[in-house]
């Protein structure tokens, strides 16, 4: 990847037209199904139990003050302001500011600030949208600043953080994973007889037994009542197409040298084709106006989205609902996923003391993330998951094993564009029954080579 430091403001606008609004990974669904925030009401207070970590920076004793760019609002926005309010109280030398940005203009004011030399202190990024924030000299290389700081890349998820470095270097802090997920009612899967004793769905995991799974709802529940509430195009189908294609073990749709479309033209046809007849057999709802609504108002049995959900259904009254894993369809386990990260944006003089103290607070945010995880997030180091208050949380640990099987991109440039102009444009007629599997994957890696080439 190349590293291009003297960068200058006219290409970082440029670039800005491809960071647009991420399509659900800041928490939402995004696109065109936009799903429900969590409110600010289910993000509690500070924990008292919060972690200590990482090295204090060492100076002249006074206090060293960082301003925080972030793009949360919601229950994360009130999530993460908990979290800097209690870092601000434990670490007096340290200061943070936490700026909420509008999410939809985020990225575009970042990369322009740092470009005029009035970026933040430290910023939030999506580990999707780390390529072009290396690439265009926005985010910076953190091993430094880490060691001062005393961080231990070990302590971290190795899934989430190796699909934060480039060319062998760290370039974020992941400070949780908010991949695919399955969440399902119980009353209507215990009324089809699908529900154990445990509380979970009696499912055999396989692409057959997935099948007959959704064919008993849709013959024992009530006409009105979806077996599997799912958006008909774009970002959910997308995911779930993703997650089916990494499962029959298909390589990213970019080759490792970044330049070549590698769509696996049979296993991504498998998947889609598998995905395809879910719509016309009749398991999904074909024109759902609003697929989070038919799952909060109990008319269908089982959804697939974003773990940010979960906070949504935690308040919605009267539902009794269930978390899992996607079911493994395919040979191995996968699903898709993204993490929100803490990155060290290039400033005017790139502060040797400030850089530490933003990675104490990174550091001390990752490993505080029993708070974060309140909106449904996956904390990024396995430890908080054996803390009390995370266990206290319901929901989160019957899915936060996925953090080990999500199937990140390669870290192109383009993979947004690939997502919306190649992925989202042929896979919307296979799910419209307007092209065949076989077909979308032609046009896939055509239209991403093209867009490659660009």
């Amino acid at each position: 990847m190349k590293k291009s430091y003297g960068f200058t403001l006219a290409s970082l606008l440029s670039v800005s037209l491809m960071l647009s609004a991420c399509g659900g990974n800041s928490g939402n669904n995004g696109g065109n199904n936009a799903s429900p925030s969590p409110s600010a009401s289910d993000s509690g207070a500070s924990s008292p139990a919060a972690t200590e970590s990482a090295a204090p920076p060492q100076g002249n004793g006074e206090t060293i003050n960082l301003n925080f760019w972030t793009l949360f609002d919601g229950g994360d926005g009130a999530n993460m302001q908990a979290l800097v309010d209690e870092f601000n109280k434990t670490h007096p030398n340290i200061q943070v500011k936490n700026t909420k940005l509008v999410w939809g203009e985020y990225y575009t004011k970042l990369i322009t600030a740092v470009g005029n030399g009035t970026g933040p202190d430290v910023g939030i990024s999506h580990t999707s949208r780390l390529p072009d924030l290396i690439d265009q000299g926005v985010a910076t290389p953190l091993d430094d600043a880490a060691t001062d700081a005393g961080v231990e890349w070990g302590t971290f998820n190795q899934n989430l953080l190796n699909a934060t470095v480039v060319d062998g270097e760290h370039y974020a802090v992941p400070i949780d994973t908010h991949p695919f997920i399955m969440y399902y009612n119980k009353k209507l899967l215990k009324d089809a007889g699908l529900l154990g004793d445990d509380g979970k769905p009696v499912l055999e995991q396989s692409a057959d037994g997935f099948v007959k799974f959704l064919e008993t709802l849709k013959s024992k529940l009530p006409a009105k009542t979806t077996p599997f509430a799912l958006s008909n195009a774009n970002d959910d189908p997308y995911r779930l197409w993703w997650a089916l294609y990494s499962q029959l073990g298909g390589n990213d749709v970019v080759a490792d040298d970044l330049k070549t479309a590698a769509v696996d033209a049979e296993k991504g046809a498998k998947a889609a084709d598998y995905i395809q007849k879910l719509f016309t057999n009749g398991y999904i709802k074909k024109n759902d106006p609003d697929f989070y609504k038919n799952f909060q108002s109990g008319t269908a049995a089982i959804m697939m989205t974003g773990v940010w959900a979960t906070g949504t259904w935690e308040s919605t009254k009267g539902l009794e609902f269930g978390a899992m894993p996607i079911p493994k369809i395919f040979d191995q386990e996968a699903t898709w996923g993204d993490s929100h990260t803490i990155i060290l944006p290039t400033t005017k003089d790139n502060d040797k003391a400030k850089r530490q103290a933003a990675m104490t607070f990174a550091n001390w945010v990752a490993d505080n993330g029993q708070i974060w995880a309140k909106a449904g997030h996956i904390p990024s180091k396995p430890s908080v998951l054996e803390k009390q208050e995370f266990k206290d949380l319901p929901y989160r640990s019957d899915y936060a094993s996925v953090a080990d099987t999500v199937k990140f991109s390669k870290p192109s440039t383009k993979v947004w564009q690939i997502r919306d102009n190649s992925s989202f444009k042929f896979l919307n007629e296979v799910w419209a029954n307007k092209m065949t599997p076989a077909d979308a994957m032609t046009k896939m890696q055509e239209a991403t080579q093209k867009i490659l080439n660009e």
